[in-house]
């Protein structure tokens, strides 16, 4: 676990020492997004994404993008994958099989036009057998210059068992993918376990359970 006074890359200190604010890098899209997402960004505003599902860590994702990282002018791409459909359905789209998806997305809005109702949120859809790839290709259509996800607490016997079957990323997890090859900056959170202490675990694909007072 990365020491709470070391530093890490693309990160800056916002007044105090216990407040951390994510800096990626600009990103100018090349094209519109489309007129049925929610919004459109200020043009030197950035494209973060947050990829959800029903589980409680994508939704303290969520909160600690809108807290630490997200800014006026950006904006907050809520990406859902959903399952393909069968062969007899291919003519529906993720937003026509998925209903329970369509609401989640609609409760998370909800979220962030309760913290920051000046940033736009767009809702993104998308079908795939495998979350990790689907998540990643959609990052880079996108043109996300951040990509944002809840992590869950691994229990020591299953790191043994991934570190015993060489960690390949193919068996590694969603998240674990999705960091490792990403082309854009992607972050993993999850909150520090109450014996621990207060604050988020973040990973990166060069820093592992980094520890960030909040």
């Amino acid at each position: 676990m990365g020491r709470a006074n070391s530093r890490l890359p693309s990160f800056c200190l916002n007044r105090v020492a216990t407040r951390v604010r994510v800096r990626s890098p600009l990103v100018e899209s090349n094209s519109a997004p489309p007129a049925a997402a929610g919004g459109r960004a200020d043009a030197e505003g950035r494209r973060i994404m947050i990829a959800v599902d029903s589980g409680a860590e994508a939704r303290i994702a969520l909160l600690w993008a809108l807290s630490h990282s997200v800014q006026s002018n950006d904006t907050l791409v809520l990406l859902k994958v959903s399952k393909p459909g069968k062969q007899n359905g291919g003519d529906q789209s993720p937003w026509e099989r998925d209903s329970r998806g369509y609401e989640l997305l609609q409760t998370l809005k909800g979220i962030c036009k309760s913290k920051k109702p000046e940033v736009a949120v767009e809702l993104s859809m998308v079908a795939g057998k495998e979350r990790g790839p689907a998540i990643v290709e959609e990052a880079r259509k996108q043109g996300a210059s951040l990509l944002v996800l809840g992590q869950k607490k691994r229990s020591m016997t299953w790191r043994l068992l991934m570190v015993w079957a060489g960690a390949g990323m193919a068996t590694a997890g969603v998240v674990e993918y999705c960091v490792h090859n990403s082309s854009c900056m992607t972050l993993a959170v999850r909150r520090k376990g109450r014996r621990g202490g207060a604050g988020y675990l973040i990973t990166t694909r060069k820093h592992k359970d980094f520890w960030l007072l909040a």
